[in-house]
């Protein structure tokens, strides 16, 4: 009994980080633009926070890093994108390369260091209840304000002013410029904002998940982030299931073979990403389902002038 505790425990707190993550792509593709980059701005806000944490001895401090890091990266790249009308595709696998190389070779003096003492989490009376303690009631704040979060953000996108206009820019940005609203400057927010979330998705991970630094530590994540926004066609509310369901795949590789199942550990390994292809693929066999609820004008640039 314990054993399954403890596997809906790593659960929550795996998917805790595609969570962050992929709410802040569907930000981003709500407004109308695809960034590719997730992996590298993951990376790179990985050990921006670990090295954070390091330095300072706060989690704070690391959270705030890696958001950081994961805005700038974001900026860049919707300068690039949303001034300059490159290509989206390419210019965000050029950003996710680039992350991954910068974040490696800043990264090298770091692989040996080691995080400050961590306090406990646990909630105090709930986390000593048998089974849903361990389960529920000892992880970081950050995953129970992801949910929060998943939440304010239904409340932003579908009951406010602002989230109706911010889907109004992936639905037709010539229309929102025709009624005056600066469809560049929101689409520039938008991605600033997923990119802020991207990083903090990637501190979570060397700060709280794994708390330590090695080269390509968030190992695909940023992938599976961008492949949950098609899973739960771009809402939130299934956003947050898809990462939680994603994040059992992840870590039912190590409940297997702690209890002794005789399963070769590469094929454990490969579970999430085989998981993927499997729901893009089923997916992809209702594309009326996903024109219901793609953004319209997603990954095409906008010309003001046009």
């Amino acid at each position: 009994m314990d054993s399954y505790a403890l596997l809906i425990a790593a659960t929550l707190n795996a998917g805790t980080v595609l969570a962050i993550a992929s709410l802040g792509l569907l930000i981003n593709e709500k407004a109308g633009i695809v960034n590719l980059g997730a992996e590298g701005m993951m990376l790179c806000a990985a050990i921006a926070g670990f090295a954070a944490v390091v330095h300072t001895g706060s989690d704070m401090a690391g959270f705030a890093a890696g958001m950081a890091a994961g805005a700038v990266m974001a900026a860049i790249f919707g300068v690039l994108v949303i001034w300059l009308n490159t290509n989206q595709y390419a210019t965000g696998l050029a950003l996710s390369l680039f992350g991954g190389g910068f974040s490696a070779f800043a990264g090298i003096s770091y692989v040996q260091e080691k995080m400050p003492d961590r306090p406990s989490f646990a909630i105090p009376g709930l986390a000593d209840i048998p089974f849903v303690g361990p389960a529920l009631f000892r992880h970081h704040p950050m995953v129970y304000l992801t949910v929060l979060f998943a939440l304010a953000l239904i409340w932003f996108l579908y009951r406010t002013r602002a989230g109706l206009i911010l889907r109004s820019v992936g639905e037709s940005p010539e229309s929102a410029h025709a009624l005056g609203y600066p469809v560049r400057g929101i689409r520039l927010a938008a991605v600033v904002v997923g990119g802020a979330l991207c990083g903090l998705a990637g501190a979570y991970i060397s700060v709280i998940y794994t708390p330590l630094w090695v080269e390509g530590m968030v190992a695909g994540k940023g992938w599976i982030a961008l492949a949950l926004t098609t899973f739960a066609t771009w809402r939130p509310a299934r956003v947050l299931l898809g990462a939680y369901l994603f994040g059992g795949v992840t870590m039912l590789q190590f409940h297997l073979q702690g209890i002794g199942v005789e399963v070769p550990s590469q094929f454990l390994t490969m579970l999430p990403y085989v998981a993927t292809i499997v729901v893009l693929a089923l997916i992809s066999r209702n594309p009326r389902w996903i024109r219901i609820n793609m953004p319209a004008s997603i990954g095409k640039p906008f010309y003001p002038g046009s």
